[in-house]
């Protein structure tokens, strides 16, 4: 059977480049665990920091094989991609690249801000990704954090939404290459997926056979060294990387789905 590797870099952009987890709620957690972990002195102190984040995990066996997994790939194929990307790309290029990406993501913020009833948050989105289009040269550059009342607009996605709606996460799950998710996390990616302009192509012409490809991975490739300091960060310190992942990825999600 023929394989056509092409097709994990679009794949991986599910998670790698559609996850929305603010950078501030990651940071933050992880650097509570890594407290816990270091200023008490014993592991108990760590483990009871994680139980405060209440989960259901009835397939953790699975989970926890499929972590293992996830962390083997992650070392063996994508940090190497991470790497090099920023090794032969400087920085004010890579910038603009994720300004880019991100302009292009506005169907994401716009729609699932609308169907939470947050009419002038989508307006602001509106705003955005005018001034950002327009005057960013194609969202190159982020024209709109030079304007205050749209320099900070909370970033809204399908996950959130689900849970403004009064849906629960249902059972945890690790999704080989994706990483972290729940029941309801995972339907919540899939409509980003769907909504995210930068894979409509790829959908639309019905595959890898050409160049509709290409923006997907090149989405997930440019998100890559992003994605990866947040996941480091979340084992940072861990008495047990699983866990603390886990939690983590719980305090991030209910973050913002607060703002």
């Amino acid at each position: 059977m023929k394989i056509n590797f092409r097709l994990l870099l679009p794949a991986a952009a599910v998670f790698l480049a559609d996850c929305t987890s603010t950078k501030t709620a990651t940071t933050t957690a992880s650097a509570t665990t890594a407290t816990a972990a270091t200023a008490g002195g014993t592991a108990t102190d760590a483990l009871d920091d994680y139980d405060a984040v209440q989960v259901s995990d009835p397939l953790e066996p699975l989970n926890r094989a499929t972590f293992t997994l996830n962390h083997g790939i992650y070392n063996a194929l994508f940090r190497p991609i991470a790497k090099g990307y920023t090794t032969v790309t400087p920085k004010p290029f890579r910038q603009g690249v994720d300004n880019a990406f991100e302009n292009a993501k506005f169907p994401v913020r716009f729609v699932n801000s609308s169907l939470q009833g947050k009419f002038d948050r989508a307006g602001k989105e509106v705003q955005k990704f005018g001034v950002n289009t327009f005057a960013g040269f194609g969202g190159l550059i982020k024209q709109s954090d030079r304007i205050s009342s749209l320099a900070d607009v909370p970033s809204e996605d399908s996950g959130q939404t689900l849970a403004t709606w009064g849906i629960g996460h249902g059972p945890f799950l690790v999704l080989p290459v994706f990483g972290p998710s729940s029941a309801r996390e995972a339907v919540g990616l899939a409509g980003d997926y769907a909504l995210n302009p930068v894979n409509w192509l790829f959908k639309l012409r019905g595959g890898a056979e050409k160049t509709e490809w290409i923006p997907s991975a090149a989405n997930t490739v440019r998100s890559l060294p992003d994605q990866l300091e947040k996941y480091d960060s979340s084992r940072a310190n861990s008495v047990d990387p699983y866990v603390s992942v886990r939690s983590v990825f719980y305090q991030n999600r209910k973050a913002a789905t607060a703002q």
